[in-house]
């Protein structure tokens, strides 16, 4: 397989001076028979972005990551990354991105390293021992390189499909719910690993139904239910536009000390809270954001479970 040598300094510009987008869908489409899997989604994600797919089982998450990704062929529709079309250039697509899905399978008899050699054989990095060893120790397996894998951790087992997933330098890295099945700690660990190869220019795309890691992680998140995206914009946007705000408030008027909610997008709370404040009643105030959760509820009519 052909080694990807493209700098992350190098972002692709199209035609018209603009950057290109690292991942594009643009009105994919997959059926499975008389299933409508994935119904016309459309987006796009911008380099070294952490772009978010956010949605129930069975929204069309994993099959649009497939599609992406070249493991599945578009009923109709076009899936690029790095400006090319994946069903028409795999040869030149393939080495710029790196998958890890929940169902991938490591060599568990085999130690870290020997996993990781394994792949590097596939993907022809010359003198691997010394990107082996810096990618081990970027996700935080330094230690654990002569264990046989089977001793490990389900966190320590997604960490090293994750350095088996950049051990090529990709551009684009698909993770396809990264944090199910970990405990809170693992989670948060896999999340601070993402968010600093974000920050080191690799683009991000996940998959979840989980509220952590869109809200700390993902520039943008798009709402999936059903095969269609039901809304796109950052998450604090979304919460914004679709959530309801409500101000919990400690308040004194002379004659009793109590707590009350407003309702801020109710007119009559709106005007209740104003003459408190105006009055100087209000000992205390604190806001309560809606949850990703909620939004997602309000749009779809159920839960992301």
């Amino acid at each position: 397989m052909e080694q990807m040598t493209t700098s992350r300094s190098q972002v692709a510009q199209s035609s018209d001076g603009k950057a290109q987008p690292m991942v594009e869908a643009i009105n994919l489409v997959k059926h499975f028979g008389k299933v409508d899997a994935v119904k016309g989604v459309s987006f796009t994600v911008a380099h070294g972005e952490v772009f978010g797919l956010l949605g129930h089982n069975g929204a069309g998450k994993t099959t649009t990551i497939k599609m992406l990704t070249g493991q599945l062929l578009p009923t109709s529709g076009t899936a690029k990354v790095g400006g090319y079309v994946v069903a028409d250039n795999p040869q030149k697509v393939s080495p710029s991105f790196g998958i890890v899905f929940e169902d991938q399978n490591l060599y568990e008899r085999l130690t870290a390293v020997e996993n990781l050699n394994f792949n590097a054989r596939l993907y022809g990095i010359p003198n691997p021992s010394a990107r082996i060893a810096e990618v081990l120790a970027q996700v935080g397996l330094g230690e654990s390189i002569k264990r046989a894998v089977s001793t490990y951790s389900t966190g320590m087992k997604q960490r090293l499909l994750i350095a088996r997933a950049i051990l090529h330098k990709p551009q684009a890295l698909f993770l396809d719910e990264p944090t199910r099945g970990l405990d809170p700690a693992s989670a948060q660990e896999l999340r601070d690993l993402i968010r600093r190869l974000s920050e080191q220019g690799t683009t991000v795309l996940i998959t979840t139904h989980y509220m952590e890691d869109a809200d700390q992680l993902c520039r943008r998140i798009a709402f999936m239910s059903a095969g269609e995206i039901i809304a796109l914009d950052t998450p604090y946007n979304l919460k914004i536009k679709y959530g309801k705000q409500t101000i919990t408030a400690h308040i004194n008027d002379g004659s009793t000390d109590r707590k009350e909610v407003f309702r801020m997008g109710e007119a009559e709370d709106a005007r209740r809270f104003a003459s408190y404040l105006a009055g100087g009643q209000i000992v205390t105030a604190h806001s309560d954001e809606a949850t990703l959760e909620e939004v997602f509820i309000k749009l779809s009519g159920r839960s992301l479970l």
